[in-house]
Protein backbone atom coordinates (compact mmCIF):
# COMPACT_ATOMS: atom_id res chain seq x y z
CA UNK A 1 0.00 0.00 0.00
CA UNK A 2 1.32 3.43 -0.91
CA UNK A 3 1.73 6.04 1.77
CA UNK A 4 0.42 9.54 1.35
CA UNK A 5 1.99 12.83 2.29
CA UNK A 6 0.40 15.86 3.96
CA UNK A 7 -1.03 16.99 0.59
CA UNK A 8 -2.77 13.69 -0.11
CA UNK A 9 -0.27 12.69 -2.77
CA UNK A 10 0.48 9.00 -3.16
CA UNK A 11 -3.06 7.75 -3.77
CA UNK A 12 -6.08 8.59 -5.87
CA UNK A 13 -9.11 10.27 -4.31
CA UNK A 14 -11.47 9.28 -7.12
CA UNK A 15 -14.76 7.75 -6.01
CA UNK A 16 -15.76 6.56 -9.45
CA UNK A 17 -14.33 5.91 -12.89
CA UNK A 18 -11.85 8.65 -13.78
CA UNK A 19 -10.53 9.79 -17.14
CA UNK A 20 -7.28 10.87 -15.45
CA UNK A 21 -4.42 8.33 -15.79
CA UNK A 22 -3.70 6.44 -12.55
CA UNK A 23 -0.12 7.68 -12.18
CA UNK A 24 -1.33 11.28 -12.50
CA UNK A 25 -4.06 10.67 -9.90
CA UNK A 26 -1.50 9.28 -7.46
CA UNK A 27 0.93 12.17 -8.01
CA UNK A 28 -1.61 15.01 -7.83
CA UNK A 29 -2.39 16.74 -4.52
CA UNK A 30 -5.86 15.98 -3.18
CA UNK A 31 -6.96 19.59 -3.73
CA UNK A 32 -6.14 19.36 -7.43
CA UNK A 33 -8.14 16.14 -7.77
CA UNK A 34 -11.16 17.64 -5.99
CA UNK A 35 -11.01 20.74 -8.21
CA UNK A 36 -11.52 18.68 -11.37
CA UNK A 37 -15.08 18.33 -12.71
CA UNK A 38 -16.79 15.12 -11.54
CA UNK A 39 -17.48 14.11 -15.14
CA UNK A 40 -13.69 13.91 -15.61
CA UNK A 41 -12.57 12.79 -12.14
CA UNK A 42 -15.34 12.14 -9.57
CA UNK A 43 -14.26 12.73 -5.97
CA UNK A 44 -17.62 13.26 -4.24
CA UNK A 45 -19.15 10.84 -1.73
CA UNK A 46 -21.56 9.70 -4.42
CA UNK A 47 -20.22 9.68 -7.98
CA UNK A 48 -22.57 11.70 -10.14
CA UNK A 49 -23.28 14.19 -7.38
CA UNK A 50 -21.20 16.66 -9.31
CA UNK A 51 -20.15 19.96 -7.88
CA UNK A 52 -18.17 22.83 -9.42
CA UNK A 53 -20.98 23.37 -11.91
CA UNK A 54 -24.61 24.42 -11.89
CA UNK A 55 -27.45 22.10 -12.81
CA UNK A 56 -29.94 24.93 -13.34
CA UNK A 57 -31.17 25.67 -16.84
CA UNK A 58 -29.58 28.42 -18.95
CA UNK A 59 -26.16 27.95 -17.30
CA UNK A 60 -27.56 28.89 -13.90
CA UNK A 61 -29.52 31.93 -15.03
CA UNK A 62 -32.83 30.12 -14.38
CA UNK A 63 -32.20 30.41 -10.65
CA UNK A 64 -32.28 33.05 -7.94
CA UNK A 65 -29.56 31.12 -6.06
CA UNK A 66 -26.14 32.82 -6.42
CA UNK A 67 -24.09 31.07 -9.12
CA UNK A 68 -21.09 30.39 -6.82
CA UNK A 69 -23.41 28.60 -4.40
CA UNK A 70 -25.03 26.64 -7.26
CA UNK A 71 -21.58 25.41 -8.28
CA UNK A 72 -20.73 24.15 -4.79
CA UNK A 73 -23.97 22.31 -4.03
CA UNK A 74 -24.29 18.60 -4.84
CA UNK A 75 -26.58 17.88 -7.78
CA UNK A 76 -29.13 16.15 -5.51
CA UNK A 77 -29.52 19.33 -3.42
CA UNK A 78 -29.95 21.49 -6.52
CA UNK A 79 -32.62 19.16 -7.88
CA UNK A 80 -34.49 19.12 -4.53
CA UNK A 81 -35.03 22.90 -4.61
CA UNK A 82 -38.37 23.90 -6.22
CA UNK A 83 -38.05 24.92 -9.88
CA UNK A 84 -39.64 28.29 -9.12
CA UNK A 85 -36.45 29.07 -7.13
CA UNK A 86 -33.84 26.97 -8.95
CA UNK A 87 -35.06 25.55 -12.28
CA UNK A 88 -33.21 22.34 -13.12
CA UNK A 89 -35.98 21.26 -15.46
CA UNK A 90 -36.48 17.98 -13.56
CA UNK A 91 -38.81 17.06 -10.72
Amino acid sequence: MQSTNEYGQGKSHATGESKVPGKVQNAAPEGVEKALPDKVHPTGQEPGQSTNKTHAKDDGNASIVPKKLQEKLPESVERAVPNVIHDTGKK
